[in-house]
């Protein structure tokens, strides 16, 4: 049975540009988003490969989601939650936002498995290739993570969201070799 730990997911977000203004809709003025992730270890398997296909931010009012781009123009990210740890991050999306207000962060699942016997290959945690050995899919029926939490977008300066990911709540077993993943995320602070 699945024994998971606390896991931790660190969106920095970092914005750089000309104005020091957070008006409520965006200027023409872009600004860089990137989205880092960190700490996630489950004692129950030996990688947790997450396969992100978006990673957009919702502009205040009729603005609508900004899509952030991933490394080298890939179409999906694959990160292996149990390889990241609190002292390592690695990238999953960045982009231009023009300045504004933002009301939440949307992170697009396509797919999740665990792996139980040996760990992933790959350069980083988020270019990450499947181990051999037994596995389970991971269901993730929205198929979708929302972080609502408010935050401006400064024509300079920086800011990091820390995001706190409960694997103790999230990934449950079914009891039939089957596991599920509903979410459950606190953002812990924005700076």
């Amino acid at each position: 049975m699945l024994r998971p730990c606390r896991a931790f997911l660190v969106l920095a977000v970092f914005l750089f540009a000309t104005a020091c203004s957070s008006p409520s809709s965006p200027s023409g003025a872009g600004a860089s988003l990137n989205v880092m992730l960190t700490d996630a270890p489950f004692s129950g398997a030996k990688a947790l490969l997450v396969t992100f296909t978006e990673v957009s931010a919702h502009v205040s009012g009729t603005g609508g989601f900004t899509p952030l781009s991933f490394s080298g123009g890939a179409t999906s990210r694959t990160c292996d939650l149990m390889r990241l740890t609190s002292s390592s991050t690695d990238l999953l999306g960045t982009g231009t936002l023009a300045a504004g207000h933002y009301t939440q962060v949307r992170l697009t699942v396509s797919k999740a498995t665990l792996y139980f016997d040996n760990v992933s290959g790959g350069a980083t945690p988020c270019v990450a290739t499947a181990p051999s050995g037994a596995s389970a899919d991971v269901t993730v029926p929205s198929g979708q993570v929302i972080l609502n939490r408010e935050f401006d977008v400064a024509a300079s300066g920086a800011t990091t969201m820390t995001v706190d990911f409960n694997g103790d709540q999230s990934v449950h077993s079914q009891g039939n070799g089957q596991y599920s993943m509903s979410p459950v995320i606190s953002i812990v602070s924005v700076q």
